[in-house]
């Protein structure tokens, strides 16, 4: 049963309204969730959206919509930052908002996750931070990731994105395979495979990706003369090289060897990376300390993979928008994410649950970097 809600002081008209709908609730037995999860947007109040200043929450706390905590019900940390990096896609946010927009799809996880947008956006909510519980419900009826357990926010990541593209593209009128995902994420991939034997074979593919792997190189076996563990580092300029089309690596395909060759032939308008921290085997797990130096803005992607098609004239440059970060041991770690609001070029916030800080943007450069968003320019 809930409790019934009263507040002291003065009031907005807005305020005013949504109590009287939390009250209404209480009289009826339904929750404050159902009350805040039915908010529409227009098409035109999604656009502006991140012109929003600061709110006041009806128990009296301030916050900034879009950048609200999330309750870790029992090791989700892995789940609230890939929600809070999400949240920074503003086409996938903006379609989100409207719950026209997929009012034909059947599957709960597509409608959980338009709420926990809505809440997360509001500029009127009953507190501060927001439960994710009933998106983590839809989540758990859907898959294999349990609460309680922790798992990894790049493998919750291309479930979540497959998932709802799945989803979308199922009930969808359009004809196409396309979803407002794909439209975010996709890229592609020309691959060379040159198999190595007595056969010499060549074989040349194209692959979609919604997120580039980057491979880091291993860490020294060895400390200095001061008995110190070394902290390797590395340029995001050298890890990209393996999507040149000239950089091999040797793989095992099949039962064969290979030498394989990526060349990025379509850049998505959101660039995804996953730096290849943890490494598993038998006995243990492994993670990878290497710090990798990137950019925050105006990273020039033409510079990193010269041979891009396209013409030379077009916008290639992208700003990093999230960056989720690992902290502690390999097994019990804990995740957190750098994002960066909308409107405010030089403002960074550290989200880890519902704890949210500003930060400087060295502080984001220095953070061992685990996988990221970049966005496109405007041209």
């Amino acid at each position: 049963m809930c409790t019934r809600v009263s507040y002291a002081g003065s009031i907005s008209k807005e305020e005013a309204k949504t109590l009287l709908l939390i009250n209404i609730a209480w009289k009826q037995g339904t929750t404050f969730t159902s009350i805040f999860s039915r908010r529409r947007f227009s098409r035109g109040s999604a656009q502006v959206v991140e012109e929003q200043q600061w709110s006041r929450a009806l128990d009296g706390s301030y916050y900034l919509p879009g950048m609200v905590g999330l309750n870790n019900i029992q090791n989700t940390d892995f789940v609230n930052v890939t929600i809070q990096s999400l949240m920074r896609v503003t086409p996938l946010r903006n379609f989100f908002l409207i719950p026209d927009n997929y009012q034909h799809c059947k599957t709960p996880l597509v409608h959980r996750f338009g709420e926990l947008t809505r809440k997360v956006w509001h500029a009127r909510n009953f507190k501060g931070h927001v439960s994710p519980h009933e998106f983590l419900q839809a989540v758990m009826d859907a898959s294999t990731f349990k609460i309680g357990q922790q798992s990894d926010p790049v493998e919750f990541m291309s479930w979540l994105l497959d998932t709802l593209h799945m989803d979308l593209i199922r009930t969808s009128k359009d004809s196409s395979s396309s979803s407002i995902i794909h439209q975010c994420f996709q890229g592609e991939l020309e691959v060379v495979r040159e198999y190595q034997g007595n056969e010499n074979k060549l074989e040349i593919s194209r692959m979609p990706f919604m997120m580039l792997g980057l491979d880091l190189p291993p860490p020294p076996l060895f400390k200095d003369v001061m008995e110190k563990s070394l902290i390797p580092q590395v340029a995001l300029f050298d890890l990209l090289k393996k999507f040149d089309g000239e950089t091999a690596t040797t793989e095992v395909v099949g039962p064969r060897l290979a030498r394989v060759r990526y060349r990025v032939t379509k850049t998505p308008p959101y660039l995804m990376f996953h730096m290849v921290r943890f490494k598993k085997n038998n006995f243990f797990k492994e993670k990878n300390p290497t710090l990798v130096n990137f950019p925050v803005k105006d990273m020039e992607l033409r510079d990193y993979i010269p041979s891009l098609p396209g013409e030379k004239e077009a916008c290639t440059k992208y700003n990093l928008i999230a960056n989720i970060v690992h902290d502690g041991k390999p097994d019990d770690g804990s995740f957190r994410v750098f994002v960066q609001p909308k409107l405010q070029e030089r403002v960074w916030y550290q989200m880890q649950d519902l704890h949210v800080v500003e930060t400087l943007p060295q502080m984001v450069e220095l953070s061992e970097a685990y996988m990221q968003i970049y966005e496109l320019q405007e041209e």
